[in-house]
């Protein structure tokens, strides 16, 4: 599977499904669109659909990643994972492949 999530990532995960009452059939979409300050930007968020034909999944700690093919070129070996602390809270991307990335790590050049 090209995304890892940590052990950290995947309870805040579960902690926003449990939150927001989402559907018990709920995976974790992660992707790359076009886009941002360095050529690409990352893409999270809940779907309750995903093709099997276009998509690849893996569960991880007890939540299923869903990625799209083509994100897979960009994000293979890429570790998501959980900070909150006092300068910063959120998702992060762990991307090897990210050759520049812009200060917000929300964007890359691969």
């Amino acid at each position: 599977m090209s995304v890892m999530l940590t052990e950290k990532a995947a309870g805040e995960v579960k902690k926003i499904i449990v939150e927001q009452k989402l559907d018990p059939a709920t995976v974790l979409r992660v992707g790359v669109a076009g886009g941002g300050c360095s050529g690409f930007s990352y893409s999270l968020g809940f779907d309750t659909a995903w093709d099997p034909k276009a998509d690849s999944k893996s569960e991880q700690h007890g939540i299923a990643v869903v990625v799209d093919k083509k994100s897979d070129l960009f994000l293979d070996g890429t570790t998501l994972d959980f900070h909150d602390s006092i300068e910063k809270r959120g998702f992060t991307f762990n991307n090897p492949n990210a050759k520049k990335s812009c200060g917000c790590g929300s964007s890359f050049q691969a």
